[in-house]
C-alpha cells in the first residue's frame, strides 16, 4: 500500500513539473521600444510651426496613440513594436480648430467652428442677409495654417534598437485672394475695412485622406479697403471645395455707407473658382464697381442688421 501511495505521488509531482517547463516565463508584456521620429519639411521648406503631432493607428487593430513634439523636428517616443499607420500634423495655434472621427485615420477630420459674427462691422452672422441660394448653410469660421502628412504600414520590429519614422507634412489649406477694383464712389464708405462672405465652400479636410469634405459652408472674410488706389483687397485661407460636387460660390460683400445706409452686393465667383490654374491657389477679381452715394454724406449713424439694401453685380472679366 505504502508502495502504490509512493508512485502515485511520483506521478503527480511529474505532471506538474511537466507542465512549469512547457513555456518560458514572461514578466514584461509591454515589449515598448524607444523610436525616432523626424518631419522632414521638403514639401513645405517655409513652414515654421512651434509643435507637431503624431496619432499612430495600430495594423490591423486600429488601436490608436497620440503623441506631442516642441518645435517642428520631431522628437524620441516610446511603443511597442508592431505595425501602424501614422498622420503628422501641427498642434499650434489651433484655437480655431475642431476635430471629430478621429479614432479612424481614414475618418480623421479637422474643421472650423461656427462664425458667430462679421467682424469688420460687429453684425451677428445669423442677422445679416444671405444670398439667394445659400441661405441653409452652416456659417463657418476660415481655417488658419495647416501641414500633415500621413505614412502606412510603419514596420516597428520588436526586437529593432535603431528605429525611425521620417514624415513629409504638406500645406492642407487652400489660399485664396480677392480684389475688387475701379470702385466708384469709394470715399462714401464709413470704415477701412468691410465684411464678406463666399459660400459653397468644404467644411473641414480629412487628412488621412488627404481630401476637403463634402459639406459646403459660407465662410466670412474681411476686405481692406484702399481709397488711393479705389479697392479691395483680402486673403485668407480656406480648406477649398467639395472634391464630388462643384458646388456655386456667391461671393457678399456687406458696406456700410457714411448716412448709415447698408448695401449688400452678391457676385457669382464660381467659374474664377472651378478655372483657377491652381486650385490651391485661387485669385478671384472682379472690375468696376460703382456705390451709391449717401443721401447725408458723413452722417455717422451706426449700423444695424435692419433694411439692407441688394444689388446683384454681374462680373466683368
Amino acid at each position: 500500500m505504502r508502495k502504490l501511495m509512493l508512485n502515485i505521488l511520483t506521478a503527480v509531482a511529474l505532471v506538474a513539473m511537466t507542465g512549469c517547463n512547457h513555456k518560458d516565463l514572461c514578466f514584461d508584456h509591454t515589449h515598448t521600444l524607444n523610436v525616432k521620429v523626424v518631419f522632414d519639411w521638403r514639401n513645405a521648406s517655409d513652414a515654421n510651426p512651434s509643435s507637431m503631432e503624431l496619432h499612430l493607428y495600430g495594423v490591423p487593430d486600429n488601436e490608436a496613440s497620440r503623441y506631442s513634439f516642441s518645435g517642428r523636428d520631431g522628437g524620441l517616443i516610446h511603443i511597442q513594436g508592431g505595425k501602424y499607420n501614422g498622420l503628422c500634423f501641427n498642434n499650434d495655434n489651433t484655437d480655431w480648430a475642431l476635430y471629430r472621427n478621429i479614432s479612424d485615420i481614414e475618418t480623421f477630420e479637422i474643421y472650423t467652428m461656427d462664425a458667430t459674427m462679421l467682424q469688420a462691422y460687429g453684425l451677428l452672422s445669423r442677422a445679416v442677409p444671405r444670398a439667394e441660394g445659400t441661405e441653409g448653410e452652416r456659417m463657418a469660421s476660415t481655417p488658419q495654417m495647416v501641414w500633415c502628412d500621413r505614412q502606412d504600414e510603419i514596420d516597428i520590429p520588436i526586437d529593432a534598437t535603431d528605429k525611425t519614422i521620417t514624415l513629409y507634412p504638406e500645406e492642407a489649406v487652400c489660399h485664396y485672394t480677392v480684389d475688387i477694383d475701379s470702385i466708384q464712389n469709394m470715399d462714401y464708405l464709413s470704415g477701412s475695412t468691410l465684411d464678406a462672405t463666399i459660400s459653397g465652400m468644404a467644411e473641414g479636410y480629412r487628412q488621412g485622406q488627404k481630401s476637403a469634405t463634402d459639406t459646403k459652408v459660407t465662410m466670412p472674410f474681411e476686405l481692406v479697403a484702399d481709397s488711393d488706389k479705389n479697392d479691395l483687397h483680402a486673403e485668407f485661407l480656406t480648406f477649398g471645395e467639395s472634391p464630388v460636387t462643384k458646388n456655386p460660390h456667391i461671393l457678399t460683400v456687406y458696406m456700410i455707407l457714411s448716412d448709415g445706409s447698408k448695401w449688400y452686393y452678391t457676385f457669382d465667383v464660381s467659374q474664377q473658382i472651378y478655372n483657377a490654374p491652381d486650385p490651391r491657389h485661387v485669385h478671384i477679381v472682379i472690375h468696376g464697381l460703382k456705390l451709391p452715394k449717401p443721401m447725408l454724406a458723413g452722417g455717422g449713424l451706426q449700423p444695424d442688421v435692419n433694411d439692407w439694401n441688394t444689388d446683384y453685380v454681374d462680373i466683368t472679366m
